[in-house]
């Protein structure tokens, strides 16, 4: 009989061990709480051109990535650098313009949105394969199987394999018998890449700054946005700026928040700055479902791909996987693909 695996979590990590373990032979049924997935990949369509509010950028050495790509005949492209940059340094002056360094580390994106990469990996899955606004609340381990108790049913499975974010898992789930304290407080003190940023994204109907020599790229130490860069698509036909603010205004309104970008737009651009067509925003630290509030505060990727998320817990029923849990690039795309196939094929020998 199919061994039966249940994955929590239907991010780029839940997905990719449901592909590869349907691959396998394995039974699989994915569970996501959300009423989309992807997790940390969020492409939105705004004024018909596709925008990152998560995930972006990969890099050569991400190899498993890269890897999976090729498989799933998903194109790269070079994120543009041509043209100067800009910084602004205080208040009081106007960003200065410099030219970027020459030969440095390229970043790729993904051709048609970071999203391809899910909806790939997804496609041949089934109904029962891949369920949605299934909040998993318990995890009831038996002699021969575990149970997995969401708000509206009970699944069944031979083991489950958690991908949520190690500090979101521990204190959002409850289990029959308890986890070990070490793993308690491992993963109370892991980082969830991603929960500190605020993303944002402007439509415009011209790439204005490359008229202007301008690469599109911006660093501001006073914000509000402290990172920006040039986000057309591949095809060179819509033209969008995406950038990161500061974590600071997390708790401000959209509307204050916007009304602040627009000034240092123009600041930055003059008027052109200020005529976008569409404005998008995603303030991860809003987003219930990536992590739970904790009052300590923790440097990136802090313990990421600790050791004690490489064993099986409740007599061998349940693994913690998800991009935190990778040794490799933990927190990042890479690392949901690595520690992805680290599980595939730790399963292939438990059960061969």
């Amino acid at each position: 009989m199919k061994k039966k695996i249940i994955i929590i979590g239907g991010g780029l990590s839940g997905l990719y061990l449901g592909y590869k373990l349907k691959k396998e032979g394995f039974s699989i049924h994915i569970l996501e709480a959300n009423t989309r997935i992807g997790g940390r990949i969020f492409t939105k369509n705004s004024n018909h051109t596709k925008v990152e509010l998560g995930a972006t950028w990969l890099w050569r050495y991400n190899e498993s990535l890269i890897n999976l790509c090729a498989a799933l005949q998903i194109s790269l492209y070079e994120q543009n650098m041509t043209g100067d940059a800009l910084y602004e340094a205080v208040n009081t002056t106007i960003p200065e313009r410099f030219q970027l360094p020459r030969h440095q580390e390229i970043s790729y994106r993904v051709v048609g949105g970071t999203a391809t990469i899910l909806e790939k990996l997804s496609q041949d899955f089934s109904g029962d394969e891949l369920q949605l606004n299934e909040k998993v609340v318990r995890i009831d381990a038996n002699k021969n199987s575990v149970d997995v108790l969401t708000e509206n049913a009970t699944f069944t499975a031979d083991l489950v394999i958690s991908t949520l974010p190690p500090q979101l898992l521990v204190n959002t789930v409850a289990f029959s018998a308890p986890l070990d304290a070490n793993l308690l407080e491992i993963a109370n003190n892991t980082h969830t890449w991603m929960k500190d940023s605020i993303k944002f994204a402007l439509v415009y109907k011209t790439p204005f700054w490359k008229e202007k020599g301008l690469s599109g790229v911006g660093f501001s130490n006073v914000g509000p946005f402290t990172e920006l860069y040039d986000h057309s698509d591949f095809e060179n036909t819509h033209f969008a700026l995406m950038g990161f603010l500061n974590a600071g205004l997390a708790n401000e309104s959209k509307a204050y928040r916007e009304e602040n970008i627009r000034a240092q737009l123009f600041k930055f651009f003059g008027e052109a700055g200020k005529n976008y067509l569409s404005y998008e925003e995603k303030v991860w630290s809003q987003e219930s479902l990536l992590h739970s509030a904790t009052p300590s505060f923790l440097n990136p990727h802090a313990n990421n791909g600790h050791p004690v998320y490489q064993q099986e817990y409740l007599k061998g029923k349940f693994i913690i996987a998800g991009s935190e849990t990778s040794p490799s690039y933990g927190g990042y795309m890479e690392g949901a693909i690595y520690r992805g196939n680290q599980i595939v094929e730790q399963l292939k020998h438990k059960f061969e």
